[in-house]
This record gives structure tokens, C-alpha cells and sequence, in this order.
């Protein structure tokens, strides 16, 4: 059985324990994971803040060589890691599933590589001159989750050691064997120290963001989480960068054409088995398209295969873990106990933790499966009448990641887009992030951004050179 390690200055290091990590969609061993211990919190961080200054006193441009050079490793390598996540988080190889995945990682290294945060003069008159630089925070302490688990540790990693920051990562104990495989491999291009793991539960977790070395806090996951993030900073004051996940709405104005739409719809409900903080969560359709939209994305659903994500020919594959698995069934069964229209498409295997893709008809605000975000393929689809109530119910909840809205006219979108309170509110699709697009919450889904020149600025702090003339 193969045992993953943690990589501490760019050395393997020899776990003191380890853990079973499962594949969701078998229950076939995948392999050990090692667990950290406060000591090798303490060694990991230690070796991040020594690495710190020798990397962030290399020129700009050498560093944004080394990070294509880094895209340039995890495109030769997208195949062994695909492969990985799709064993170890569920989602299939095919499709929008675990090579989209690694695509993406090589394209949110490509991006931080090709910008530069140039000084900039802020003001200047006969007497002075100001200069704006941005200029390393020191150590960054990334926990990601297990819905993306390269993907989104790319996300905090890469804008981090691309603009001079050294960096401590945590997977989440659910995923951690492919992202260490990542790291690992990451880690021949990288200086020993600016890169470095530690593995374990959220206790792990509270070790390092209140280490009073750590400068910088990224994170996505739960708004739980992210509130205990923010008590364990009062320790080191980093600042930090949440993602605390959404419960996004979607608005299908009155007369759109339900089948133009019906394929963008479903997958931003149902990409990553819904597993994605920026998925479709509520639609809100008009009560006179509420059948053809129901009978579209049906259409649809019913010729998805369901399986083991390994079969180039399954677009669904099961859900990462026991506890996600349980909660949506959960929420179904609520739904259905509440005489709600639950339709069913797909045959599920009898092992692992597939669910079927499930439409929910005939629910209403306040009823569980539309105000908790479920985070698996159950959609709750919500009549309205009058579109001001629509705007109304969309905003109505505390998370505010994202929104959409979906017409046969842009332009009439665009103005009920703009009455919409979320960090990004997409027109005809939904969860369509880019690598030089800012992206970030509002509301209880979090704060800071990422991505593109503002996700530079984020892993930077300002410093002002006053100049007297």
C-alpha cells in the first residue's frame, strides 16, 4: 500500500502517522496520508519563514519564470494527476471532471505568470514624488477544500510564491493524497522552503492559522470554519482571504426559451456532481415556463451515465464523502416529505455514494433543500410570478457568492443582473470563472479576492516611497 508524505523544505517527510483514504466511488483503499503533528506544523512553518526573504529578493521576472515553469510540470503531469483526483474526489476523468480540473490548475499558473504588479506613481508635483509599490506579505497559510482539491490549492498557491510569499499549505483530510502528488512534483522547480505541506484535521488546521508566523491566511470552505479562521487570527493579525462557499440563485426571466438554455443550466447546477461553491443552488423560473424548463433539464439529466468516474463514458460520479452523501439525502427526503415534485434520473450504483440527479419541483423559500446549500445534485426549482418577488427571494439568503440570470435578451438581463447582491452575477451561464476575472464574495460567502491583478494585490501589502525633491 503506498504512503503519500508531506513535503517540508523540499524533502519527503517521514510521517509519524498516517490515515486510510477511500475512493468515494468503491470503497477500494487508495492509499495512506500522512498526519502532522503540532511539531511538524511548527517545522513546516519554520521552514517557510526561513525560504521567505532569499525568494522574495529574486527579481520579478525570475519568479514568474519559475511559476510557468511550474504550469509547464503540471501539464506534463495532468494525466497521473487526473487520474488521482478521480479516485480519490469522485469526479469522472470526462466531461467537466478531473482533467477539466487539471486544466485549469496549468491555466491559473499560466495567468499569475504573464502579470506584474509594476509600481505605480500616485502622485507627483514640484515638491514630491510618490511612489506605490507592492512587495511580499512573508509566509501564507492556504487551507483548501475537498470540492477542488488542486484546482482551488492552486488558486491560493500560485498568486502567493508568484508575487514573493512563501507558503504553507493544508488539504483538506478528505483529498489529500493528489494534492501532495502536486506539491511534490511542483517541488522540483521551487527553492526547498517556499512550498511545504502539513496534513490533518481541522485542529491542524487551528495550529497553523493562529501561528504567530504566519502573515497571510487564504481559505475555502465552510462559513463555520471561516468564523473560527477569523478568531484564530487574532493571534498573528493576517489578514485573510475567504471563500466561504454560496447557495447561488438563478433567475430564468418570463418567456425564455427553456431548451436554448437547459444545457447551461444544468451543468451550472450539477458540475462537480453540484459540489461547487459557485453552482446553481435555487432556479427561479415564471410559472409559465416552470414545465418546459422542467421537461429541459430533464431531457437532459436523463441521458447522463452515472458511475465510477474512471469510465470515459460517466459525466456523474459520486459524491466525495459519507457526510455530504447523508446531508443531501437528508434534504431530498425533507423535500419529498413535504409534497414537493422530486423527479429522479440516472441508475446509481449499489456501492459507493452515488446519488441520482434530482430535480425539485413544487418548493418554496423556507423550505431546507432552497435555504441550505446542499452541495450535491439535488436542484431545487422555484416558481414566481411577479419578477421583483424573484429578486427579492434571490437575495433573501446570507451567502452572496454568486447569481445569474438567463434571458433571450442580454440587455434585459443586465438590468435585473444589477439588482442582484453577489460577488459576481453572470448573464446565460453560471460559475464561469476566468484566471484574470476578480472573484470573491459578499455577504456571509466571504471576503477578500482572487485571481487576475486584484488576486495579486491580495497576497501584497502597499508600500509608499516618498520621494522630497
Amino acid at each position: 500500500m503506498q504512503k503519500y508524505q508531506n513535503v517540508v523544505n523540499g524533502e519527503l517527510a517521514e510521517p509519524v502517522e498516517s490515515h486510510k483514504i477511500f475512493n468515494p466511488a468503491n470503497g477500494d483503499l487508495l492509499g495512506l496520508a500522512p498526519i502532522s503533528t503540532e511539531n511538524e506544523v511548527e517545522q513546516a512553518v519554520s521552514a517557510a519563514r526561513d525560504a521567505q526573504l532569499a525568494w522574495a529578493r529574486r527579481s520579478d521576472k525570475e519568479r514568474a519564470e519559475i511559476t510557468a515553469r511550474i504550469a509547464k510540470v503540471l501539464e506534463e503531469n495532468s494525466e497521473y494527476l487526473a487520474n488521482l483526483i478521480t479516485r480519490e474526489q469522485g469526479k469522472p476523468l470526462s466531461g467537466p471532471g478531473s482533467r477539466f480540473e487539471m486544466q485549469a490548475c496549468v491555466g491559473w499558473t499560466q495567468g499569475p505568470a504573464s502579470l506584474e504588479l509594476t509600481p505605480e506613481v500616485v502622485y507627483e508635483d514640484d515638491e514630491r514624488k510618490d511612489t506605490l509599490h507592492r512587495v511580499p506579505l512573508g509566509v501564507v497559510a492556504a487551507i483548501a477544500p475537498w470540492n477542488w482539491p488542486l484546482m482551488i490549492a492552486i488558486w491560493q498557491i500560485i498568486p502567493a510564491i508568484r508575487m514573493g510569499n512563501t507558503v504553507v499549505l493544508k488539504p483538506s483530510e478528505y483529498t489529500p493524497i493528489a494534492t501532495l502528488e502536486m506539491v511534490r512534483l511542483i517541488n522540483q522547480v521551487l527553492p526547498p522552503g517556499v512550498l511545504n505541506t502539513i496534513t490533518g484535521d481541522g485542529r491542524i488546521g487551528s495550529k497553523l492559522t493562529s501561528h504567530p508566523d504566519i502573515d497571510k491566511i487564504m481559505f475555502t470552505g465552510s462559513e463555520a470554519t471561516g468564523r473560527r479562521i477569523i478568531e484564530a487570527s487574532t493571534h498573528n493579525l493576517a489578514p485573510i482571504t475567504l471563500e466561504l462557499g454560496g447557495n447561488d440563485a438563478a433567475i430564468v426571466l418570463p418567456g425564455t426559451n427553456a431548451g436554448a438554455i437547459a444545457e447551461g443550466l444544468f451543468w451550472g447546477a450539477f458540475l462537480n456532481m453540484g459540489q461547487t461553491c459557485a453552482c446553481i443552488k435555487r432556479l427561479y423560473v415564471h410559472e409559465d415556463d416552470y414545465e418546459a424548463v422542467m421537461s429541459s433539464l430533464g431531457n437532459i439529466a436523463s441521458q447522463m451515465t452515472i458511475g465510477d468516474g474512471t469510465d470515459e463514458n460517466v459525466l456523474i460520479g459520486p459524491l466525495q464523502n459519507k457526510m455530504q452523501y447523508e446531508k443531501v439525502r437528508e434534504l431530498v427526503a425533507d423535500a419529498r416529505a413535504n409534497q414537493c415534485d422530486v423527479r429522479e434520473f440516472g441508475d446509481t450504483p449499489d456501492k459507493g455514494y452515488f446519488l441520482p440527479v434530482t430535480l425539485v419541483g413544487d418548493i418554496n423559500d423556507g423550505q431546507r433543500l432552497v435555504d441550505e446549500e446542499q452541495f450535491g445534485p439535488a436542484l431545487p426549482i422555484v416558481r414566481y410570478r411577479d419578477l421583483n418577488a424573484a429578486v427579492a427571494s434571490a437575495n433573501r439568503l446570507p451567502a452572496a457568492l454568486g447569481a445569474s440570470v438567463w434571458a433571450d435578451d442580454p440587455a434585459t438581463a443586465a438590468e435585473t443582473a444589477s439588482r442582484l447582491e453577489a460577488g459576481t452575477i453572470w448573464i446565460n451561464q453560471h460559475g464561469a470563472i476566468h484566471p484574470m476575472v476578480p472573484f470573491g464574495g459578499n455577504k456571509a460567502s466571504g471576503y477578500g479576492c482572487e485571481f487576475g491583478l486584484e488576486g495579486l494585490k491580495a497576497v501584497t501589502q502597499a508600500r509608499v516611497i516618498s520621494l522630497k525633491k
